[in-house]
């Protein structure tokens, strides 16, 4: 099994992600290899929390340019991860 903390790479914080709290939904971005169940036992191992619901979607890079060359930003996956009624993520408070 895969170590918890590589499967989590770090808490997504936008306009977004911070009105999904109120439905007691956190934000991620996770190791595009990892699946659903693996986010959900690595969430729960981390932050002693339980977990309901996992959605998952990959973010395709979007092209830049940096003095007229192109380039991509990497792809990466995105898990939304709903909490079980009255649990909370301690990260995430206070935003």
């Amino acid at each position: 099994m895969k170590d918890p903390r590589d499967i989590l790479r770090k808490p997504v914080v936008t306009e977004k992600s911070t009105s999904l709290l109120q439905d007691n939904k956190y934000t991620f971005i996770v190791d595009p290899r990892a699946n659903k169940t693996e986010i959900k036992e690595a969430v729960e191992k981390i932050f002693k929390v339980k977990v309901e619901k996992v959605n998952t979607m990959r973010v395709k890079g979007r092209i830049k340019r940096v003095r007229n060359i192109p380039g991509k930003t990497p792809d990466y996956k995105k898990a939304i991860v709903k909490l079980r009624q009255g649990d909370k993520i301690e990260l995430f408070e206070g935003m």
